[in-house]
């Protein structure tokens, strides 16, 4: 367009900031936090979602509390309230709690299942990588665990039934089969999900496994917020949808050269945003 890019995203930068101007968040109710990271590095940038439209509400630097007392001032902005937000779903980040606790003090906490998963995930891995010190077998088996069954490749899933036999004992076949029963948890009826949870959590703290106890008393610590699942029924899968994309538009791009950059195409992607073009 023999235009210098810096006065194309002048221009984009204008036009998102005044059609956003132009947004109403008043019905907004339930709210979804996950961050993207801006560059390679520890550079990250807070996304937050209306988890009924899909809508990005607002991106901004960061991923500490700030980022949520930006994010309320902003909902007041555009006619929000954040005493109307009753549910949102997050990472375990104390930061992200504490910032929901402080700013949006009616909201309850539903800890995202992707981000309980991969705690587990780590503590499986972490006692697989300690027990392959001394048990040579498990060298280049790490994804076999992390996976479940029915992802397994032919030759992966033989090799994981060669290692669950009895005989052998591994302490990272047991690790696994606790992860396993954990993702069962989610298929309770609301009346036996505590129930089931707490037997699990026995199991896990009685294994003997330290990554696996630890991962347990991360659970302990984060209870209400685990269970809040069976109430809300909310997950952060349409924020890791909106990040795919996200990422996808940041390597075709090579990167943004700037942090405003890159959250003016957050918005462009996911703000489902109304411009009225110039007459």
């Amino acid at each position: 367009v023999k235009e210098h890019d810096t006065r194309l995203w002048r221009v984009l930068n204008h036009y998102v900031h005044e059609s956003r101007q132009g947004s109403d968040f008043s019905a907004v109710t339930q709210v979804g936090v996950d961050e993207t990271s801006s560059k390679r590095g520890h550079n990250y940038v807070s996304l937050f979602v209306d988890m009924k439209s899909s809508q990005v509400l607002f991106a901004t630097e960061g991923k500490d509390a700030s980022t949520l007392e930006r994010f309320s001032a902003d909902l007041e902005a555009h006619h929000g309230d954040p005493s109307n937000i009753r549910e949102v779903c997050c990472d375990m980040s104390p930061a992200f709690i504490s910032g929901v606790e402080k700013h949006f003090p009616e909201a309850c906490l539903t800890f995202d299942k992707f981000h309980v998963l991969k705690i587990l995930n780590e503590a499986v891995d972490e006692v697989r990588r300690q027990e392959q010190q001394s048990r040579p077998e498990l060298k280049r088996t790490r994804y076999i665990w992390l996976k479940n069954t029915e992802n397994l490749k032919e030759n992966q899933a033989a090799t994981l039934e060669a290692l669950q036999v009895k005989k052998l004992n591994l302490k990272t076949a047991r690790a696994y089969h606790i992860r396993l029963n954990f993702q069962e948890f989610w298929n309770q009826p609301l009346q036996e999900a505590e129930t089931f949870l707490k037997k699990w959590y026995f199991w896990a703290t009685h294994s003997r496994l330290e990554p696996i106890k630890e991962a347990a008393y991360t659970m302990k610590r984060h209870w209400d917020g685990i269970l809040r699942w069976f109430t809300s029924k909310i997950n952060n899968g349409i924020l890791e949808g909106i990040n795919s994309l996200i990422q996808a538009a940041k390597a075709k791009a090579r990167g943004y050269r700037t942090i405003k950059n890159l959250i003016t195409m957050i918005y462009l992607i996911g703000g489902k945003l109304e411009f009225r073009l110039p007459t």
